[in-house]
């Protein structure tokens, strides 16, 4: 073979070619978790917010755009997201939407359309936000009657614990748990976003999946901070999630503008470690999170720009489970 031969076939067996073509031919593309709803809703007039206010404090400023959007604009704002989705040969997305005091029913029914809008061309499985949480009781009622209307029951633990106090983040678990054993449904929990060492939710919702014996149907999105600790605390915790069968997505644009902080712990940061929890046996898919709305206003919903991230970012060389990451494992968190 002459030196042009191979400048040739190296460019015609590119890695990005390969990954495309196998994820394509193992029924491609999985967006595990993403918020279609708010998708493609950050201005520049809105920019401000993202470059002032922390993820806790835009929790609450959503509000703001939540209530001043209607169903309508809730459906057209869904809509294009899944049609950026398909766009790039996704076949199946899972999405959160707000069902709570603010969005009420808007958003779940805008989304209800979309998905009926597109059933030919992808699979939506659609999941509660729980941006007020569980434990005011108005919060409880929106969160009781999302739970009847999507696939998955979704959490955020975070916010409990930050409105009612210690300990109100494990209430928030038991109230998942109960309610997804109750209705068979899966439930998928955001935890750990924070890179710090100080948060240990992707254990305690181990440690809940195993008390309230959902073994298999319960999957961590983020679960960062796992970096921030240990070695050794980091091989307990993966033997503890294997026995509870647990399931991780990794969202690696999500957290990737965590800003700097002079927190001690390993050299680390701040993606999900794929590496680690694959050679440990539990499944990580892939999501694109938030898609130019307030959290994350430069992210396009990129597919392969998120599995580049996250394959770059944790050195993670094993190409035939990063397909799996792609493809596979999607399906497999979101019940397909």
């Amino acid at each position: 073979m002459t030196n042009k031969d191979v400048l040739l076939a190296s460019r015609d067996q590119s890695l990005k070619a390969f990954l495309m073509k196998s994820i394509k031919n193992q029924g491609g593309w999985i967006n595990a978790h993403m918020h279609a709803d708010r998708a493609f809703t950050i201005s520049r007039d809105s920019f401000d917010i993202y470059q002032k206010q922390t993820l806790i404090e835009k929790w609450d400023t959503l509000d703001k755009l939540k209530a001043a959007m209607t169903e309508d604009d809730y459906y057209r704002h869904f809509s294009m997201a899944v049609e950026r989705m398909i766009e790039q040969g996704v076949t199946a997305m899972g999405s959160f939407v707000d069902i709570d005091p603010i969005a009420q029913e808007r958003a779940i029914r805008g989304a209800l359309k979309a998905r009926e809008n597109y059933k030919k061309e992808i699979i939506i499985k659609l999941v509660n936000q729980t941006l007020k949480g569980v434990i005011d009781k108005e919060a409880r009622y929106w969160f009781d009657k999302g739970a009847d209307l999507v696939d998955i029951i979704g959490g955020l633990p975070r916010r409990d614990e930050r409105d009612h106090g210690v300990g109100m983040g494990l209430v928030h678990l038991d109230v998942l748990m109960q309610t997804g054993k109750k209705l068979g449904k899966m439930v998928h929990v955001h935890v750990d976003q924070f890179n710090s060492p100080d948060e240990i939710e992707t254990e305690q919702l181990t440690d809940k999946t195993i008390e309230h014996g959902m073994h298999g149907k319960v999957v961590a999105i983020h679960s960062i901070s796992i970096t921030a600790h240990s070695l050794e605390y980091r091989q307990k915790l993966y033997t503890k999630m294997n026995e509870a069968k647990m399931m991780v997505i990794a969202c690696p644009f999500a957290w990737i503008d965590s800003p700097r902080r002079e927190d001690q712990g390993p050299t680390r940061n701040s993606l999900t470690p794929v590496d680690e929890l694959s050679a440990a046996g539990i499944p990580v898919a892939i999501g694109t999170d938030n898609i130019s709305d307030y959290m994350l206003p430069f992210s396009t919903g990129n597919m392969w720009e998120e599995l580049k991230l996250l394959v770059t970012g944790c050195r993670y060389t094993d190409l035939d489970n990063v397909i799996n990451v792609a493809t596979t494992n999607g399906r497999l968190v979101l019940g397909i």
